[in-house]
């Protein structure tokens, strides 16, 4: 037998060719969706870690007078971590959720900080599944954190 003849009955280069196929299916239908979950994942643990240790920086500075903080206010927000600006710090008073003012500062009520950020993601393949925000900016979330200061 001739060796061209004795190539094609033994098939061996069909693997070869069949390959290519298997790992486009590996790579588009199963690594990059993972890679969109894995970044996103990776930037809102990030955020979230930025947030707590805004949190952590501003826990044992808190403002003297809690019905007028727009000076501490301001001075807090330059310790905020420039890849996740925080726009605005409120400053919450009593059970009801309340924004601090000169009726509801009572001292034996607990006060909060609330502040948040916003991230943006760009996922390459799972747009569809991870944008579904109905803001002008569909892939843009806002994470809210608070903390207790007294």
């Amino acid at each position: 037998m001739s060796g061209k003849r004795s190539l094609i009955a033994d098939r061996r280069g069909a693997v070869a060719f069949e390959m290519l196929f298997v790992f486009a299916f590996l790579f588009l239908v199963i690594l990059l969706p993972l890679a969109d979950l894995a970044l996103a994942g990776f930037q809102y643990i990030q955020a979230l870690a930025a947030l707590r240790g805004f949190g952590q920086s501003i826990q044992y500075s808190p403002p003297g007078d809690v019905t007028n903080a727009s000076s501490w206010a301001a001075a807090a927000l330059a310790k905020a971590d420039s890849r996740y600006p925080i726009p605005s710090i409120q400053l919450i008073c009593g059970e009801s959720n309340a924004v601090c003012d000169s009726t509801n500062s009572d001292p034996s009520q607990p006060k909060y900080y609330v502040y948040s950020t916003t991230i943006t993601l760009a996922p390459m393949v799972l747009r569809s599944a991870i944008c579904t925000s109905t803001n002008s900016n569909p892939c843009s979330f806002t994470l809210t954190y608070s903390e207790r200061f007294q």
